[in-house]
């Protein structure tokens, strides 16, 4: 997972402002065009986002919301990764509406601050970002995690964009990677989960969330080639829970590294990441 050993490799290999900025600019122009055939749906633009805020249990949650022309969708609770919320994954939200789909881009972090705090990767990675946020994410728990979970499932239940019938989706990059397991479990309308290089999915003590899984769930754990090298055994409870569960999930380890699946990260990797979000769209296409 992201972590103090990956930002120092990063600033070792000379990655600077400037080319984690061109990596993220290609990314997003390529991200807000259609790729994959499933795509078709978005050929038209999508209307705006609108900022939103609404009641949690940790105080105002605030995000941007994203939905395609007047239809209703099945609607996606989108979790950032440790940088939160910023243009790359706004781009990455706006392809997904664009793909059919009513997506809530939450900001994990409001028990604490709202909206935008870094510009990109690169300013989280270059100005202090890992001390900024570790105070933040020390507020996480699965009982916070699922509590904020319920809040944004019953929220997008109640706009008119949404189709209550065809449930909701949930996915996280990095940290939130476990938000996404743990989703089902939280809301009887959130039917699937999908963890990209998701962070704390097996925990050796405690609730952990691999043995959260809901067994008419669908998920989705696309697992980085490092991070499976730190840690191997953990794709393996990953099956053997989602097993013991009965749940659906397609669990993979994908030949790149932690962070490949986002734009300004730098080790986003495009070829990867279009394979990763076509399973994404085929994980919610079965489930959704």
């Amino acid at each position: 997972m992201c972590d103090r050993d990956n930002l120092a490799r990063w600033a070792r290999e000379g990655l600077d402002r400037r080319s984690f900025g061109a990596v993220g600019l290609a990314g997003a122009a390529a991200a807000c065009a259609p790729v994959a055939n499933d795509d078709a749906a978005g050929a038209a633009a999508t209307s705006a986002p609108r900022q939103v805020s609404f009641a949690g249990p940790g105080g105002i949650i605030d995000g941007e919301f994203f939905a395609h022309g007047d239809s209703r969708h099945p609607a996606i609770v989108f979790w950032p990764d440790i940088a939160g919320i910023r243009p790359a994954k706004r781009a990455m939200a706006q392809r997904l509406a664009e793909a059919g789909y009513a997506v809530l881009l939450a900001n994990p972090y409001y028990r604490d601050v709202a909206g935008q705090q870094f510009a990109d990767f690169a300013d989280f990675a270059g100005n202090g970002g890992w001390d900024k946020v570790t105070p933040w994410r020390g507020r996480f728990t699965p009982d916070t995690i699922k509590a904020d979970q319920a809040a944004c499932a019953a929220w997008l239940l109640d706009q008119r964009e949404v189709d209550p019938a065809r449930g909701i989706g949930t996915q996280g990059y990095c940290m939130t990677g476990s938000f996404a397991m743990i989703g089902p479990a939280a809301h009887q309308a959130i039917r699937a989960g999908a963890s990209f290089h998701g962070g704390g999915l097996v925990r050796p003590a405690g609730a952990s969330p691999h043995q959260m899984l809901r067994r008419d769930a669908h998920y989705l754990v696309a697992i980085g080639k490092d991070d499976d090298a730190k840690a191997p055994a953990e794709k393996d409870s990953l099956r053997a829970a989602a097993a013991d569960a009965g749940a659906k999930a397609e669990i993979e380890v994908y030949p790149a590294d932690h962070g490949w699946c986002v734009l300004d990260a730098p080790s986003y990797d495009r070829a990867q990441a279009e394979r990763a979000w076509a399973r994404l769209l085929a994980l919610y296409k079965a489930a959704l």
